[in-house]
C-alpha cells in the first residue's frame, strides 16, 4: 500500500490543509507578538518613563493617555536602550531580522526557495517588541509578516513540500500574518500575492491566503475582539468631493517618494558608518527620542493617534508649546525621520504602520484646508485621513488593491471606496518604481521563482559546463543516518546515489528513509532518473528538477558522477547574463 503524502493531494485540497495549519499558527504568533509589544511598552513607557500613549478603538480607548510628567526628558534614553537591546539581540543571533521584515520575506520568497531560518522568528518577535514597546517608531506588521512566513517556511518543511510550495507557503504566511494583526483578513490575503511584487500579482497565492487569513483572524479576534482597529466610521460619500481625493492622492504619491529615499538614505548612511553594529541602533533609537521630545506622536505604532485625527477632539493632541497647525504640518516629515532613523539603523519594526500614520497625518492636514476653503463641499475632514492613509502606503508600498481592502477593514468605511479608488490611482500612478520593498521585482517576469515560465530562451543558451558543479553524493552502502544529516546540513529533501565505482545509481529521498536509520541506503534507491551532461542547456537542467522534484540536478558523463548543479546555479548564471545583455544594450 502506498504511503501517504500531502503532496499526492490536488491543489486546492492540498493547500486548504496546509493553509488551514499555517493560519492557526500565525494567529497564534500574532498573539504572542501582540502582547509581548503590550508587556515592553509597560516596562518601556509606564514604568521607566511614566506615561501612557493613546489606543484606536479596537483596542481600548483613545483618550486615556498621559505623556506629561517629569520623567518626559528621559524619552531618548529608553528609545536609545531599546534600539541597544534590539541591536545586541539581532546581530548576535540573527542578522537577517533587523530593519522591516516585510522585505526579508519578499526576498525569501524571490531568491531563497522561501527558506527561512527557524532562530529568525524568536529574534523577530523579541526584538521588534523591544523596539515599539521602547518608543521605537516602527509597526508591527512587518515583523509579523516574517514571523508568519517563517512559521510557514517550517511547516513546508515539516511536510516535506517542494521549493515552489515553500515559496508559497512563505507568501501565505505573509498574508495571514499581516490580515491577522490588523483584523483585516481579506485585505491580508490579498496583500501576500500583491506585496511580491511592483506591478503584478501571485494570484495562485489567494486562495490559501483567503483561509490562512480567515483562520488567523479568527483566532486572534477571538482573544483581543473583533472591533475593526479604528471602529466604526459612519459617513455619506459625496461625488463633489472627488477632486480633493484626487489632489491627496497626487500629493500623497510625491510624498512617498520622499518616504522611501529618505528611508533608505539612511538606512546606507548606518550602513556604510564606520561604528559596531551592535550600536547602530541605539544611536538611531537616540535619534528617535529627540524628535519626539517635541513630537510624541511620532512614537511607537502610532495608531492612537490616527484614531485622535478621526475624531473631533483634536484639541487633545500634544504640540510642545506650538501652535496645533504647525505641528500637523511638521508630523508627517517627522515621522519618516523617525521611523527611517528607528527601522533604517538597523533596528527591528515594520514600516507599514508608520505609513499609515504618516498618511493620515497628511489627510488631516489637507482634509482641515480643504474644510476652511471649501465648507459647503468638506463638510468633515475625517474621510481624508483614511484617504490619506491608503493612497500614501498604496504608493509606498505598491499595495493598491489590499491596502484598500484593508483600510476599509480597519475603519469600516465602505462607503469611502470610489473616493479610495482615485485617491488611490493617483498616487500609485506617481509614485512611480519607487517602492519602500527593495525586494520587490516589477512582475513575475523578473522573479526567479518563475524562471523557468519567462526565461526559457535564455536558458537554453547557458551550459551546465558554465554552472558551479558541487560534488555532494551519498554511497549506496551508507547508512541512511548519514544521508539524512547530509540532506539537512545542504537544505535538500534528496541525494543522489553512487556505487563503489562512482557510478551514478539513482536518487534517495528523504520522505523515504524517514524512521529508518539502521537500514542502508540502497534499500531506498529510485532508479531511472534522468541527469544532464556537461553540454547540456540549463533549460535541461531544469526540466530535470521538475522531473525528480528537487532543487538541484546530477550532472554524468559516461555513467560517471561529475557532482550536481542546483537551482541557485542555474539562477547566478542567468543573472550574470542577463546583467551582460543589458550592458550590451
Amino acid at each position: 500500500m502506498k504511503k501517504f503524502h500531502i503532496n499526492d493531494l490536488p491543489y486546492f485540497q492540498r493547500w486548504f490543509i496546509i493553509a488551514t495549519i499555517i493560519g492557526i499558527i500565525a494567529g497564534l504568533g500574532a498573539l504572542l507578538f501582540y502582547y509581548a509589544i503590550i508587556f515592553f511598552s509597560y516596562l518601556f513607557m509606564n514604568i521607566f518613563l511614566g506615561i501612557s500613549f493613546p489606543v484606536p478603538v479596537g483596542e481600548g480607548s483613545y483618550l486615556n493617555f498621559s505623556i506629561t510628567n517629569s520623567r518626559y526628558f528621559l524619552i531618548p534614553v529608553s528609545t536609545t536602550l531599546g534600539g541597544l537591546l534590539s541591536g545586541l539581540i539581532v546581530y548576535k543571533f540573527a542578522p537577517e531580522a533587523e530593519g522591516h521584515g516585510t522585505d526579508a520575506a519578499i526576498d525569501a520568497y524571490h531568491n531563497k526557495q522561501g527558506k527561512v531560518r527557524k532562530i529568525v522568528i524568536p529574534i523577530k518577535t523579541l526584538a521588534s517588541a523591544i523596539t515599539i514597546g521602547s518608543g521605537g517608531s516602527a509597526g508591527r506588521e512587518g515583523p509579523t509578516a516574517q514571523i508568519s512566513s517563517g512559521l510557514g517556511s517550517i511547516v513546508a518543511d515539516l511536510l516535506h513540500l517542494s521549493p515552489e510550495d515553500r515559496r508559497r507557503a512563505v507568501a501565505v504566511g505573509i498574508g495571514a500574518g499581516i490580515g491577522t494583526i490588523f483584523k483585516a483578513p481579506i485585505g491580508g490575503a490579498i496583500l501576500g500575492a500583491e506585496i511580491l511584487y511592483k506591478k503584478d500579482i501571485e494570484p495562485e497565492i489567494i486562495y490559501p491566503s483567503l483561509i490562512a487569513s480567515a483562520i488567523g483572524y479568527s483566532i486572534f479576534g477571538s482573544v483581543v475582539g473583533f472591533t475593526p482597529i479604528f471602529g466604526y466610521y459612519v459617513g455619506m460619500f459625496n461625488p463633489m468631493r472627488l477632486p480633493f481625493y484626487l489632489i491627496l492622492g497626487l500629493v500623497s504619491g510625491l510624498v512617498a517618494i520622499f518616504y522611501v529615499k529618505t528611508f533608505y538614505r539612511i538606512h546606507d548612511f548606518f550602513k556604510n558608518i564606520k561604528i559596531n553594529k551592535y550600536f547602530k541602533p541605539a544611536l538611531g533609537g537616540f535619534i528617535t527620542g529627540i524628535i519626539a521630545l517635541l513630537f510624541p506622536e511620532v512614537m511607537g505604532v502610532g495608531y492612537g493617534w490616527i484614531q485622535i485625527f478621526m475624531s473631533n477632539n483634536l484639541k487633545i493632541i500634544p504640540t510642545s508649546g506650538l501652535p496645533l497647525i504647525i505641528i500637523l504640518i511638521m508630523l508627517p516629515i517627522m515621522k519618516i525621520l523617525a521611523t527611517s532613523f528607528s527601522i533604517g539603523s538597523g533596528g527591528s519594526g515594520g514600516v507599514f504602520a508608520p505609513g499609515m500614520v504618516i498618511g493620515a497625518s497628511l489627510g488631516l492636514l489637507f482634509g482641515i484646508l480643504f474644510n476652511a476653503l471649501f465648507p459647503s463641499i468638506v463638510t468633515s475632514y475625517i474621510p481624508f485621513v483614511i484617504i490619506g492613509m491608503l493612497s500614501f502606503f498604496a504608493a509606498a508600498g505598491k499595495v493598491p488593491l489590499s491596502v484598500m481592502i484593508m483600510v476599509v477593514e480597519m475603519t469600516g468605511s465602505l462607503q469611502l471606496l470610489p473616493a479610495a479608488m482615485i485617491s488611490v490611482a493617483a498616487s500609485y500612478l506617481i509614485s512611480g518604481n519607487s517602492s519602500i520593498y527593495r525586494s520587490q521585482v516589477p512582475t513575475r517576469k523578473e522573479s526567479p521563482a518563475h524562471l523557468g515560465e519567462y526565461n526559457t530562451p535564455l536558458l537554453t543558451s547557458i551550459k551546465i559546463s558554465q554552472t558551479q558543479i558541487h560534488d555532494i553524493k551519498i554511497g549506496m552502502n551508507e547508512s541512511v543516518h548519514k544521508a539524512r544529516i547530509l540532506m539537512e546540513m545542504n537544505g535538500f529533501i534528496s541525494l543522489p546515489v553512487v556505487d563503489e565505482n562512482n557510478r551514478f545509481l539513482g536518487v534517495v529521498y528523504l520522505a523515504d528513509i524517514e524512521s529508518n536509520d539502521e537500514k542502508k541506503v540502497k534499500d531506498f534507491i529510485k532508479f531511472g532518473i534522468a541527469y544532464v551532461h556537461l553540454d547540456s542547456s540549463a533549460e535541461q537542467a531544469w526540466e530535470v528538477m521538475s522531473q525528480i522534484k528537487s532543487t538541484w540536478a546530477p550532472v554524468v558523463e559516461k555513467g560517471l558522477f561529475l557532482g550536481i548543479v542546483t537551482m541557485n546555479d542555474l539562477i547566478k548564471v542567468y543573472k550574470q547574463n542577463v546583467s551582460y545583455i543589458k550592458s550590451q544594450v
